[in-house]
């Protein structure tokens, strides 16, 4: 059985791994090359505001599945699997927004915070976080169970 979930684990990797692979056939995110290059002096690309939302929606639910596949078989409690939703979900809440206004503000803000902010955006950053958060939780529950 750990087999198998380890193996599932290694699907949920491999799945991240794809989004962010075939992100420029995937997905319209015509910022793609304008971060891709680092010239803060390109141009500004076009763009349409309702296929970039609806895009960016629709990475972060991919990227959200594979990282709770990813939460739910490394710790096999649900409750973490849906509390590492949440949390993810929270910062997508947060970062999308002001992402959204550094794209109206055509970057003016700055270009590396804007930059940072697309980061949390399009990758599920925050994975690495939980992962650490949740091993360590577990170690705790772990001592204290032979303490008892």
């Amino acid at each position: 059985m750990k087999i198998l979930s380890w193996f599932l684990v290694f699907l949920g990797i491999c799945g991240l791994v794809g989004v962010r692979m075939l992100e420029d056939q995937i997905f319209y995110d015509p910022f793609l090359n304008y971060f891709h290059e680092g010239v803060q002096n390109i141009t500004f690309p076009n763009f349409e505001w309702g296929m970039l939302i609806v895009s960016h929606v629709f990475r972060f639910v991919l990227n959200l599945i594979f990282s709770c596949i990813i939460i739910h078989f490394m710790f096999k409690n649900k409750e973490w699997t849906i509390q590492g939703a949440v949390l993810i979900t929270i910062i997508f809440a947060i970062t999308f927004p002001i992402y959204l206004f550094c794209i109206y503000n055509k970057f003016d803000i700055g270009y590396l915070f804007s930059f940072y902010m697309r980061r949390f955006v399009i990758q599920p950053m925050i994975l690495l976080l939980i992962i650490p958060l949740f091993y360590y939780r577990r170690q705790i529950l772990l001592r204290n169970v032979n303490l008892k």
